[in-house]
């Protein structure tokens, strides 16, 4: 089973639910595509048994068959080629790498290169694997190295996809074959806002899914008025806690050192196999 945990903006709590159901439930995959800023390994410090690099396909120029028609410039959308001064000029760091101005280009004079944009990790943690993807600084995008992570998991009951924060095409490749989607969301206006474009994201994508509420405090929840509202199933309340603060600026995985959290994420993943099933 593939479940991926979304939230509409950082610092939600989207990897602390993935990192510790990934625990609580053993022999399975976490597999971290934030991949500007993965932090999941920090909680697993997991024994680092592979890397690979990740490379993009960009265009390479041959001036000798170049006969300045820009068909190519003017077929580059994301303007990463340019013709200035008799030479078609390649913008790397904006090129998305679809081939197009190969396709086009009439004297073939347009051939591609790699391109290093990051790379892709596997560790170690207990009987779990651990992946993460981390992109280059600079780098446009990370939807290559997320495909390419989600082609390396191994053949688990579990696997959990902590995804980009946000609604973006890296969170679409996140989540496009997931089983069940966690939406988490903060008990504030502001999380109401950002847990409203990761809802319509699961709902573009007729992705089954629930809400986790993070943070909670006695009083008003604008996040648990909502998910009333819209008729979204809550599958836990996580109170806020110091001690559950303290356990995460250290990096210590909450399920780990502490029963309560693990009965409650024991339960969560007892509720979500419900919910599939």
């Amino acid at each position: 089973m593939k479940i991926a945990v979304l939230s509409g903006k950082g610092g939600t709590g989207k990897t602390f639910v993935s990192v510790n159901l990934s625990f609580a439930a053993g022999n399975s995959n976490y597999v971290d595509c934030d991949v500007e800023e993965p932090n999941g390994r920090l909680f697993f410090k997991p024994e680092l048994i592979s890397r690979e690099k990740v490379c993009v396909k960009i265009p390479k120029i041959n001036n000798d068959l170049c006969r300045r028609c820009r068909i190519c410039v003017d077929f580059c959308k994301f303007n990463a080629l340019a013709y200035i001064k008799d030479k078609v000029l390649v913008f790397e760091e904006i090129c998305h790498s679809c081939g197009g101005c190969m396709l086009l280009c009439p004297e073939k004079a347009i051939s591609e290169k790699d391109k290093e944009i990051g790379e892709i990790q596997e560790g170690l943690f207990k009987d779990s694997n651990i992946y993460t993807g981390i992109l280059n600084t600079g780098e446009e995008t990370g939807v290559s190295i997320i495909k390419k992570l989600l082609k390396t998991i191994k053949d688990k009951p579990y696997t959990f996809i902590d995804c980009p924060p946000g609604s973006s095409c890296s969170v679409m490749e996140s989540i496009k074959d997931a089983d069940y989607c966690i939406l988490v969301a903060e008990p504030t206006l502001f999380g109401v806002h950002n847990f409203d474009m990761v809802y319509n994201l699961v709902r573009v994508f007729d992705k089954p899914f629930g809400a986790v509420l993070n943070k909670c405090l006695e009083g008003e929840n604008p996040a648990e008025e909502y998910c009333n509202d819209k008729n979204i199933k809550i599958l836990c309340k996580i109170p806020f806690d110091h001690e559950l603060g303290r356990l995460n600026s250290n990096a210590e995985i909450a399920a780990e050192k502490n029963e309560k959290y693990k009965s409650l994420f024991t339960s969560l993943l007892n509720t979500i196999k419900e919910e599939v099933e």
